[in-house]
C-alpha cells in the first residue's frame, strides 16, 4: 500500500525533475560510501560534505555567477533542499549562509562583502551562524539588548546571544544589535554587523541537550571591535533587513521535514497492510505534508525574482513575513504529530544508541523536539505576528 505513496505534491517541470534525480543519486552514493550518518532533530555539521555539495553548484545556486552562484531558480533550490532534508543530510556547514546570509548580502551588503564571503560560502568553505536571539528576549528580536558603540574606524560590541546553532564551528555570523539610544520605538536603532568568531573578545559556551549532544550555544561579546566594512547595509536599518531574512528562514521545507525520515521508517515498519487506526493516522500525516509543501513552495515561487533577474536576490520577502510565520508555526506542530504517531504506532520503548533505525530516529526526534519551538521563532511570537496581520494592531 504505502510503497505507492508519492510525496511529491506537484508535477515538477523537466529541469527540476532532472535536478531532483541528480541530487538523489548524489546522496545515495555518499550514504553508500559512508560519508555521513543520518541523525534527526537538527541538521548536522559536516564540512567535507558541504564542500562536495558546493562543488556541484548546489550552494548559492540562485546567486549571480560572478559570486559563485548558478543563477538558477528558487524552485531548483527548493527541490535541492527538499532532497537533502528527505535523508537528513548534514548541511549545517553551509545551511545558514546559503539560506539567509548570502541573500542578505546580495540585497544589502557592500561589493567588498559580497566578494569576500559569497564565493567562499558557495564553495562550502565558509560557515555562517546567526546571532539573533538573546536571554530575556528570545524570538522578540525588537527586544535585543546587545549594543555597539561608535569608536574610531568602527564599532565596539558588547552583549550576549543565545541558541546560536553551530556557533562553535562557524567562521562568522551576523549579529543584530543596537547602535543608537532608545527612541521609544523598539524597531529603531537596530543594525547588523558581521563578527568573525576568532576575534578577540568573543566567547562561545555550549548548551547541551539532555543526551549530551551539542549544537546550540551562548555567544558573549566583550568589547569586540567590528570595523566599518563589516556593517551590513545601513546603520539603523537592521529591523527592515532582519525581517526580510526571517521570511527566508521560516518558510522553507526545513520547517516541516525535520522528522520526515522518521515518517518514512514508520511506513516501512507498518508494512503493506496497516490496520484501520494506522491507515487513518498515516493518511492525515500525508495530507498535512501535502498542504505544507504547497504552502512552502508557493512562497518559494513568489520569492523567485524570475528569469533574467541579475541580482539573484529574492523579491517581496518582507511582505511574505506573515505567510512564512504561518508555515513555520504549522510545521512545528506537524513535526510533533509525526513523533506522536511513531510513538503510538511503533510500539517500542525509545532507547539511546538503539541499533534499529526506526528506534534511533524516534529517540533522537523526542530528545530534539523542543528545538522546533525555538529555532526560527517561538510559537507565541509567530502567532502574535500572524494575529497582528489578520486582526490589525490592538487599540
Amino acid at each position: 500500500m504505502f510503497q505507492q505513496v508519492d510525496f511529491s505534491a506537484l508535477n515538477l517541470p523537466p529541469s527540476a525533475r532532472a535536478l531532483q534525480l541528480e541530487v538523489r543519486e548524489f546522496l545515495r552514493a555518499e550514504m553508500a560510501a559512508g560519508t555521513f550518518e543520518v541523525h534527526l532533530g537538527h541538521t548536522e555539521f559536516n564540512a567535507e560534505l558541504s564542500r562536495k555539495i558546493g562543488a556541484r553548484g548546489w550552494i548559492g545556486m540562485t546567486w549571480p555567477k560572478r559570486y559563485g552562484g548558478q543563477e538558477r531558480s528558487y524552485l531548483d533550490r527548493f527541490v535541492m533542499t527538499e532532497e537533502m532534508l528527505a535523508v537528513a543530510a548534514p548541511c549545517a556547514a553551509h545551511w545558514f549562509g546559503d539560506r539567509q546570509t548570502g541573500p542578505s548580502l546580495l540585497r544589502y551588503g557592500s561589493e567588498a562583502q559580497r566578494g569576500r564571503y559569497l564565493p567562499a560560502i558557495a564553495r562550502g568553505e565558509y560557515a555562517f551562524a546567526l546571532g539573533m536571539s538573546e536571554p530575556n528576549a528570545g524570538s522578540d528580536l525588537a527586544a535585543v539588548k546587545t549594543r555597539a558603540a561608535r569608536v574610531d574606524g568602527g564599532w565596539k560590541l558588547n552583549g550576549q546571544k543565545v541558541w546560536t546553532s553551530w556557533g562553535h564551528k562557524a567562521d562568522a555570523f551576523f549579529v543584530l544589535c543596537r547602535t543608537a539610544p532608545d527612541s521609544g520605538n523598539r524597531h529603531d536603532g537596530l543594525s547588523q554587523l558581521i563578527v568573525e568568531l576568532k576575534q578577540p573578545g568573543v566567547t562561545v559556551r555550549p548548551i547541551h541537550f539532555m543526551d549530551g549532544g551539542h549544537h546550540f550555544n551562548e555567544i558573549f561579546f566583550d568589547d569586540v571591535f567590528v570595523p566599518d566594512d563589516r556593517v551590513v547595509g545601513e546603520i539603523g536599518q537592521g529591523w527592515r533587513q532582519i525581517t526580510s531574512e526571517l521570511a527566508l528562514e521560516r518558510s522553507g521545507p526545513e520547517r516541516y521535514m525535520t522528522t520526515f525520515p522518521l515518517f518514512v521508517e514508520l511506513l516501512r515498519r507498518l508494512g503493506a497492510s496497516p490496520d484501520a487506526r494506522a491507515t487513518e493516522m498515516i493518511g492525515r500525516l500525508t495530507a498535512g505534508l501535502w498542504s505544507l509543501r504547497r504552502m512552502s513552495l508557493a512562497i518559494a515561487m513568489t520569492l523567485d525574482p524570475g528569469p533574467g533577474a541579475e541580482s539573484g536576490t529574492p523579491k517581496a520577502s518582507v511582505d511574505l513575513a506573515t505567510e512564512a510565520a504561518l508555515v513555520k508555526d504549522l510545521g512545528t506542530f506537524y513535526e510533533r504529530e509525526i513523533i506522536d504517531a511513531a510513538r503510538l504506532l511503533g510500539e517500542v520503548e525509545p532507547q539511546h544508541n538503539a541499533t534499529d533505525l526506526f528506534e534511533r530516529f524516534l529517540t533522537e526526534s523526542i530528545v530534539a523536539a523542543p528545538v522546533s519551538t525555538l529555532r526560527g521563532g517561538t510559537t507565541q511570537v509567530l502567532r502574535s505576528l500572524i494575529a497582528r496581520r489578520l486582526l490589525g494592531p490592538l487599540k
